[in-house]
């Protein structure tokens, strides 16, 4: 059984409930350190989203889509912090995660 803390707090400082009805994310998948889902379609392009808490105590987004069976990266960023993810996710997709 996987532990599902982490994923858990980072769905909450992107937002939780409100950030899922305003994105359209769907299929949430918990990580040992990491949540990751499937993203509506937005101006990047993007299909998939991964947030992974890295030992710095910082996050790695990365936003990919796919061809065919491969995944192909469209932006990754390093060392975010907890108050920026939205930000960086909006930037990044161009969905709004807030009213």
């Amino acid at each position: 059984m996987t532990d599902t803390t982490i994923a858990k707090t980072i769905l909450e400082q992107l937002g939780g409930k409100r950030f899922r009805v305003m994105t359209g994310t769907h299929g949430l998948m918990a990580h040992p350190n990491a949540l990751s889902m499937r993203l509506r379609r937005n101006q990047a392009g993007a299909m998939y989203l991964k947030i992974t808490l890295d030992p710095s105590d910082t996050y790695t987004m990365e936003v990919t889509r796919s061809r065919g069976t491969e995944l192909i990266p469209v932006e990754t960023v390093d060392g975010i912090y907890f108050d920026q993810l939205q930000e960086i996710f909006t930037r990044v997709t161009g969905l709004v995660t807030t009213l």
